[in-house]
């Protein structure tokens, strides 16, 4: 879109206007957010959301964000250009619907491949732990497209927490469970281990590995996400290297994957490793 956002908006911009177009958005249902939209277009705010509206019929209101992925649950403040004045949308990605608030709750449509690849990794009669589960893209999502077994989800954001319960019935699951809560407190009420644990939030997970360690079953999986520079990912497999030692155990990184770029030269990235 970015190019034949150019394309629309040659009358009504001037050229060095148009150079500075913003490449970054994302679409969340019918919902476009600009992540990064330049101060010196201010006053064409309601030019270039309208313009959005009447070409693209999907896109029912245009935001940018005033304020990125903050606070105690990461979510962002968004300011609304141009359509409805509605920040609720059901986005439909991997088979599954997700209803979900874009200033309420952390979500990123970007990260639907790497959601693809993750289930596609999972085989039938698996147990999974998805620790900070949010409106439960993940375990939903696993649940639709596997055979796992059962998903376990745990979230401490309690608007998060009630729009995962809506997507179970939402999308007719009946082997998920949701858990509103810390996961430092929740985990270790948790009787059982878990084939696969999957650590979505880039910011500070590995802060949570010595939690995802103790839950995970002999040759179990564990997708750690994180931000780093391209290639340089020492500091992640040291930490996880650090972690395993503390608990004696042994393991093995199957895979480094770069999902998003974050900034300039930084990336989000998972590490897949199996613990032995």
């Amino acid at each position: 879109m970015p190019g034949k956002l150019k394309d629309l908006l040659k009358r009504k911009l001037t050229k060095k206007e148009l150079s500075i177009i913003p490449s970054s958005f994302d679409i969340v249902g019918n919902i476009l957010i600009f992540s990064d939209f330049p101060k010196q277009l201010t006053k064409k705010e309601e030019i270039i959301g309208n313009e959005i509206l009447k070409n693209y019929r999907q896109i029912k209101s245009v935001f940018k964000k005033t304020k990125k992925y903050s606070g105690k649950y990461r979510t962002p403040k968004l300011k609304l250009l141009a359509g409805e004045n509605s920040k609720e949308t059901i986005h439909k990605e991997n088979n599954a619907r997700l209803k979900l608030n874009v200033e309420k709750v952390y979500f990123s449509s970007r990260l639907s491949e790497e959601r693809k690849r993750i289930f596609q990794q999972v085989k039938n009669n698996e147990s999974v732990l998805v620790m900070f589960s949010g409106a439960a893209p993940y375990p939903i999502i696993i649940s639709k497209n596997t055979g796992a077994r059962e998903m376990i989800g745990i979230e401490i954001n309690p608007i998060a927490h009630k729009y995962a319960l809506e997507n179970l019935k939402l999308n007719k699951i009946k082997n998920v469970k949701l858990m509103l809560g810390n996961v430092k407190r929740e985990i270790p009420k948790l009787n059982k281990k878990f084939d696969r644990i999957i650590m979505p939030p880039p910011k500070d997970a590995g802060n949570f590995l010595n939690l995802a360690l103790n839950k995970a079953k002999k040759n179990g999986i564990i997708h750690l996400y994180d931000f780093a520079e391209e290639n340089k990912y020492e500091k992640i497999s040291k930490n996880i290297e650090k972690e395993c030692k503390k608990q004696n155990k042994k393991y093995r990184i199957l895979n480094i994957v770069k999902c998003g770029q974050f900034s300039p030269r930084v990336y989000r990235v998972c590490v897949d490793f199996m613990v032995k």
